[in-house]
């Protein structure tokens, strides 16, 4: 029997499931869907993304005539998830510091059950219903990439995967991943240097001029690993960058993405002999592109009327991550990135408010039950 959202939660954070290791959680889901009477399918993604699991879908289809209402969380955690010690102190669900929590994702699985859970409990009029827990969201959004989008019903739909229970993010922006080989060329260090090219000298050159960081009020950027060289009396022969740009603005998106090119352009000029070419290799890949929900759409809408119900305040958002969300929308669907109530994600210091995990069911529940009365 499924518990309360926050025993059942405590549960979920207590299995591990790092990216591509999502396959013990999948089945404890299968089997608390199966007791909610669900129509479930798990998909083969992880044939394409080397998992041990793929993607998980379920249907509950309700007793109201309408088209079914996606929503949706992922499976995976960033690392270090392995021994996660769920503990509260002060109402409050945190790790024992030497690992994360959790909540993202976890948060938003559990409020999505046990929202589903107690309305059919109540038996009260319920709209179709569709559940999709995707994997390795952490590593690329690359359960979503996988996902066959023939099978889903919903045209609108919740992406649970922000931070307070009636926030709401209606755009986020496209990333562009980066990645350059800067080739020199080696020799030995303390006997004859000048026949080499140093290929970290060469690349930290470039990097200078790379713009990081805040680039404005829509666009950033970062050099995020740089590694090379063989040791200390050897002229490094390459070196590997790895870098990003995200942008609301496909523009200026192409703009700093051109400008880290440049600069790599520069670096070959100004290294280069007569007899020996610096030479770089560029991988740039289109991670997911944008999207942007207007303000009156359909799911902002009700997640706004949700919120009024429950005497809470609603923030429309613009986000600067990516998430399952911006596969969703470039598929042709709405789905808004929402509030879990997860807090600190990705660090040592992840936790959510007891509060907010139980708002957080009365919220989609209130969703729901808009949804099948609006004549949709």
């Amino acid at each position: 029997m499924i518990p309360s959202v926050v025993d059942y939660f405590l549960s979920l954070v207590r299995i591990e499931s790092e990216s591509g290791d999502e396959r013990k959680v999948a089945l404890k889901l299968i089997e608390d869907l199966k007791e909610l009477k669900a129509e479930i399918f798990m998909d083969e993604v992880h044939l394409q993304t080397g998992g041990n699991c793929g993607n998980l879908y379920a249907f509950f289809p309700g007793n109201i005539p309408v088209e079914p209402i996606l929503f949706c969380a992922h499976l995976d955690t960033v690392k270090p998830g392995k021994g996660i010690k769920p503990q509260i102190i002060d109402n409050r669900i945190m790790s024992d510091g030497t690992t994360i929590l959790g909540a993202d994702d976890k948060s938003g699985i559990a409020e999505i059950i046990c929202a589903v859970k107690e309305m059919i409990a109540s038996g009260e009029k319920m709209p179709p219903v569709e559940v999709l827990f995707t994997v390795s969201e952490e590593v690329g959004l690359l359960g979503a990439k996988g996902v066959d989008y023939s099978r889903l019903k919903s045209k609108i739909g919740y992406a649970l995967d922000g931070h307070n229970i009636g926030e709401m993010l209606i755009s986020a922006p496209a990333q562009n991943s980066m990645k350059f080989t800067v080739h020199g060329k080696e020799a030995h260090a303390g006997v004859e240097p000048e026949k080499g090219i140093n290929a970290i000298k060469a690349a930290a050159a470039a990097i200078v001029k790379m713009p990081s960081g805040r680039i404005d009020f829509e666009t950033t950027a970062n050099i995020g690993l740089i590694n090379g060289g063989k040791a200390t009396n050897i002229v490094p022969p390459s070196v590997k960058i790895e870098a990003e740009v995200r942008s609301h603005n496909m523009q200026k998106l192409e703009k700093v993405t051109s400008e880290y090119i440049t600069a790599l352009e520069q670096c070959v000029s100004d290294y280069s002999t007569d007899s020996i070419k610096v030479k770089v290799v560029q991988d740039i890949k289109r991670v997911y592109q944008s999207f942007h929900i207007p303000a009156e759409s359909t799911p902002v809408k009700l997640g706004l009327a949700a919120s009024e119900k429950l005497g809470i305040t609603s923030k429309i958002l613009s986000g600067g991550g990516g998430s399952d969300a911006n596969i969703f929308n470039q598929n042709g669907m709405q789905v808004i990135i929402a509030g879990s109530g997860m807090q600190a994600v990705h660090t040592t210091d992840e936790y959510i408010e007891i509060a907010q995990l139980e708002l957080g069911v009365s919220w989609l529940k209130e969703i729901i039950r808009l949804y099948g009365t609006s004549g949709n």
